[in-house]
């Protein structure tokens, strides 16, 4: 069950972490150019569907995912937030401009990674990179930022830039040894002005009344019902069902889809002819065996009754998500006139 809860938590967070992109200034266009290699810096074709449109999954969406933010308002947030703090920065006699928000979109929209909640399923795409994702999802694009001088970052974060701690008795200095950055509470003023609490960075959050904890407290019920459906027993009747509808193709041993996604993803990030077989296999008796169509059902009964338990701080989150993305909006129109 522990690997389970860790396996459950992961697919229901994994794209929290991706959904924060670099910002910039502006309004972000598309046709944007990458300096290094002439391709758009922000591309929305790459970006995820709100509602995915092929595989298994296709039109499905979790009764949660009306709490959580898509993808296209997190980079709106971000890019309103960066437009603040590169404006901020300006007031202390600091050029600084920063990355552009979306120019490495996740492979879901929000959060709950309806894609790939219950395993891969999308045939086509298995045919082609197995468990691995699509070449457009796994480029980075690079967007140089000149490093920041000490009071630079004092200036945007409202501390000293990070210094790394000392190396611990027997270790090198300057091996392979790292821990997290000591700081410092940053100078009280620069160029005249008084510092702000939280730096330009904090006072943007500020000004965009953005609460960081929402995304985090919805994320976590979306884990907390992905565990609580795979202990149901129709849950468990498909799981075992589409186990042995494996066995039966060869893959022994496979007790859960996260297994087969654990063995058929390769270490260098190139599908195999075996990990593209597999991939196929798992979607085929996942269809076979009706399993995201039982699971993705017991999981949005789950999630009802979450809601109807939790209807006042959902409905706060969301309410707050949308003042959130209206003020994001208001700043990015004003930024562009």
């Amino acid at each position: 069950m522990k690997h389970i809860k860790q396996t459950a938590t992961a697919v229901a967070l994994a794209a929290s972490a991706l959904l924060v992109s670099a910002c910039s200034s502006g309004t972000t266009p598309d046709t944007a150019q990458n300096a290094a290699d002439g391709k758009p810096i922000v591309n929305k074709e790459n970006w995820p569907k709100k509602i995915p449109t092929s595989g298994l999954t296709k039109s499905l969406t979790l009764p949660l995912e009306a709490y959580m933010a898509s993808y296209e308002d997190q980079v709106t947030i971000e890019q309103a937030a960066n437009d603040l703090q590169q404006s901020c920065m300006k007031d202390y006699g600091i050029d600084l401009t920063l990355p552009r928000a979306g120019a490495n979109p996740p492979p879901s929209d929000n959060d709950a990674n309806i894609e790939r909640r219950y395993g891969i399923t999308d045939r086509a795409q298995a045919e082609k990179y197995g468990y691995e994702l699509p070449p457009a999802l796994r480029e980075h694009t690079r967007q140089p930022m000149r490093d920041l001088s000490g009071v630079e970052v004092e200036v945007l974060t409202g501390h000293t830039k990070p210094e790394l701690p000392e190396a611990p008795e027997g270790v090198k200095a300057g091996g392979a040894f790292a821990g997290p950055g000591q700081t410092k509470p940053a100078r009280a003023e620069y160029n005249g002005k008084k510092l702000k609490t939280g730096g330009c960075i904090g006072w943007s959050k500020d000004q965009l009344g953005v609460k960081e904890v929402d995304p985090i407290i919805v994320a976590e019920l979306a884990g907390d019902s992905l565990v609580q459906s795979m202990k149901d027993a129709k849950v468990v009747k498909a799981i075992a069902a589409w186990s042995a509808c494996m066995d039966g193709k060869g893959h022994k041993g496979l007790a859960d889809p996260y297994k087969a996604m654990d063995q058929g993803v390769t270490s260098d990030g190139k599908p195999s002819p075996e990990s593209i077989a597999l991939a196929v296999d798992d979607i085929d008796c996942k269809e076979q065996t009706d399993l995201v169509k039982t699971w993705f059902g017991v999981e949005t009964a789950i999630q009802d009754r979450q809601i109807a338990g939790h209807k006042s701080l959902l409905t706060g989150i969301k309410e707050q998500h949308g003042k959130e993305i209206t003020v994001a909006r208001e700043q990015m129109a004003a930024s562009a006139r």
